[in-house]
This record gives structure tokens, C-alpha cells and sequence, in this order.
């Protein structure tokens, strides 16, 4: 399914550095070319390419996308605060991450906004949704990841939500970045050694570190004694897809854990950036993601 591409195709795409990577060509152009095969309408003629910029070309490659009539683009690292100051507007969810990673063209103007939330949150609404309002979410790492999980425990409901670091002065960078936020007291830091106290509380327990990707596939956040005391029918959530399963999930699931990667969170940010950048509300979810899995030889 390719769509041909003529002088009417519409751009998207998405912008990082190096992006060569990035799987989001494959899910967002199987599902363009869906919608048109299903549809039949013309006016979803769009192609979604790979953009390599460097930091120290964003204004001039975010000024040339505006001279060329781009519809919008993904910003993955290291771009998703550097763009906040070249956007027009940005939406009060991606104000109170700090990190855009979704941006569109509305009025002549570029909007930004950041749909990691409602993509980290989406399996957690549907195939494992609870009450979570009780429960204790545990957040491996304090970088940019972290804050969308902090924003969509939030929403969510939790009743504790704990951020664990090693290095303490990130952790309270990490911990002042949200001073001007309501969500500055929905969540406590802890430094790396409070684990084992944390761990057995966890209902919900999210790895946004880099520590396990491939790679690295046989490096894993946490040593298998801190996760024997993650209690049985807990959640373990690894924002990292490949590998499938990687060893901190392989390790949760043997004491007993739910396992999620961050395959769906992928599918689901993506999902919610294409009805943006589309303006329509019916997207191909099961294209994306079978594209996904065929990509990295997962099948069915």
C-alpha cells in the first residue's frame, strides 16, 4: 500500500536528531495509505518523511517547514523543550511537562502538544483498566519520559506517585522543573537506595530509563533482588520496545507481574498525533500496529 506522490501530497513527518531510527514512517504511512484505500478521499493524500536536523538548525528547518506548507511533524529527541520557544502556542498539557512532542499548523501558526500522555495512559485505560485511585505508582528515571508518566499517573488518579533517581541533583532539578505546576505535590522524589522500600508498594512500576535497549538487551534498571519484591499482579511498564520483552519485564513477569512495553505507547502517541494533524477521529490503530510488529519481525 504506497500512495504516489504528486505536487497535491500534503508533508508530515517527524524531526530529531539522528532520526534515522525512528519507527513512526512505517506505523503513520501504512495507516495514510489505509485511509485512503478505505476512504477513497483524495483530499488524505499525505506522505510522513524522516527529518534529521540538528539542535543548532531547529529555527531555520522549523522556518523552512512553514515556507513549504508542512501539516505537521512528530519532535523526537533531542528537540521536545528546544521547540517550545519557536511555537506559536502550546497546549496547557505540554506547559506543564514541558515537552512537545507533537506539533501542527492551525491559522497559519505552529501549536504544539504533547500526546506521550495519552499514549503512556492508553493501555492503562483499556486492557488493564482499575480503580486506580488507591494504588502507588513507582517511576524509574527522571527525564523527559518521566514527566509524561508523572502527567498520565496523574490523570489517572493515583494515590502515591513516587519518582526514583540516581543522581540527586537531577532528581531535584527534576522536582523544582515543576514548581510552577498544580501537579508540584502530586508527586514525591526518592533517591535510587529508597527502592527497597518503594517496590513492595508498587502497584504500577515504569521504567523511563534507556537502561535495557538494545543494544544493551541484557542490562535491566534493577537487579533481580530489588525485583523479587515486586508484588504479584503489579503492573511493570518499560516505555522501551526492543527489545520485546526486555530483562526488567522478563524479570517482573517471573514474580508474578503484568507485563506492558512500550510497543502500544508508541502506537497509541501516534494514534492521537494523526487524528490532530488529520482533524478526523476514525484512524487504522490495528494497521499501525501490525505495521509495527511486521517492522520488527514480531508477526501477530
Amino acid at each position: 500500500m504506497t500512495n504516489e506522490i504528486t505536487g497535491k501530497t500534503k508533508l508530515l513527518g517527524v524531526i530529531g536528531h539522528p532520526v534515522e531510527h525512528s519507527l513512526s514512517p512505517v506505523m503513520h504511512n501504512a495507516a495514510l495509505a489505509q485511509l485512503v484505500e478505505d476512504i477513497a478521499q483524495l483530499e488524505l493524500d499525505y506522505i510522513y518523511l524522516p527529518f534529521p536536523i540538528e539542535p543548532q538548525n531547529l529555527e531555520v528547518a522549523i522556518a523552512g517547514f512553514a515556507a513549504v506548507g508542512v501539516v505537521g511533524f512528530s519532535v523526537t529527541i533531542p528537540h521536545k523543550q528546544a521547540i517550545i520557544p519557536l511555537l506559536s502556542e502550546i497546549t496547557p498539557l505540554a506547559q506543564t511537562i514541558g515537552a512537545v512532542n507533537t506539533v501542527s499548523r492551525q491559522n497559519h501558526k505552529w501549536v504544539g502538544t504533547n500526546t506521550d500522555v495519552e499514549g503512556f495512559i492508553a493501555p492503562l485505560q483499556t486492557t488493564y483498566k482499575q480503580d486506580w485511585s488507591q494504588k502507588v505508582a513507582v517511576i524509574l528515571g527522571n527525564g523527559g519520559a518521566a514527566r509524561a508518566v508523572v502527567a498520565g499517573c496523574t490523570q489517572l488518579g493515583f494515590a502515591q506517585i513516587h519518582v526514583v533517581g540516581r543522581n540527586m541533583q537531577r532528581l531535584q532539578k527534576f522536582r523544582n522543573s515543576w514548581s510552577n505546576s498544580s501537579l508540584a505535590d502530586k508527586f514525591q522524589v526518592h533517591q535510587w537506595e529508597e527502592l527497597p522500600k518503594l517496590i513492595p508498594q508498587a502497584n504500577l512500576l515504569v521504567n523511563t530509563t534507556p537502561i535495557g535497549m538494545y543494544p544493551k538487551v541484557d542490562e535491566s534498571p534493577l537487579s533481580v533482588e530489588e525485583i523479587a519484591n515486586l508484588p504479584t499482579g503489579a503492573i511493570a511498564y518499560d516505555l522501551i520496545y526492543i527489545p520485546k520483552p526486555t530483562q526488567f519485564l522478563q524479570q517482573a513477569e517471573k514474580q508474578g507481574a503484568i507485563a506492558i512495553d512500550g510497543l502500544e505507547m508508541l502506537v497509541q502517541q501516534g494514534v492521537a498525533a494523526l487524528k490532530i494533524w488529520l482533524q478526523q477521529e476514525i484512524v487504522p490503530v490495528e494497521v499501525m500496529r501490525q505495521a509495527l510488529q511486521n517492522h520488527l519481525g514480531l508477526g501477530k
